[in-house]
């Protein structure tokens, strides 16, 4: 007989390690990319997509609704400001006359 409950531990912790891997491959592009582009691309839709995955995770293991929709909160906000903020960093590079590298 299966517990739902251990399913639910059991996936939250699937959902946490892998928003845990998504970060450390956005870290490792920020570090291994050659340009602010190509970093700013790896930043974005790792840390975006791992987050997502950890608040996932930390959703189910909440305690009451209202607490896991304020993880869901926080995960549409850091995407919101992450956006804007690599937005406004790309065109700031651009404005600077800044190119991204092309292929070696």
């Amino acid at each position: 007989m299966t517990n739902p409950v251990s399913i639910s531990q059991w996936l939250s912790a699937v959902l946490t390690v892998s928003g845990t891997f998504f970060f450390i491959v956005g870290t490792l592009g920020l570090l291994r990319f050659p340009d602010i582009y190509s970093r700013l691309h790896a930043l974005t839709k790792a840390d975006n997509l791992g987050l997502g995955l950890l608040v996932a995770g930390l959703a189910l293991q909440a305690d009451t609704l209202s607490s896991a929709l304020k993880l869901i909160l926080i995960w549409l906000l850091v995407i919101v400001t992450s956006a804007t903020t690599s937005f406004l960093i790309a065109r700031t590079t651009l404005e600077q006359g800044i190119q991204p590298k092309d292929k070696p």
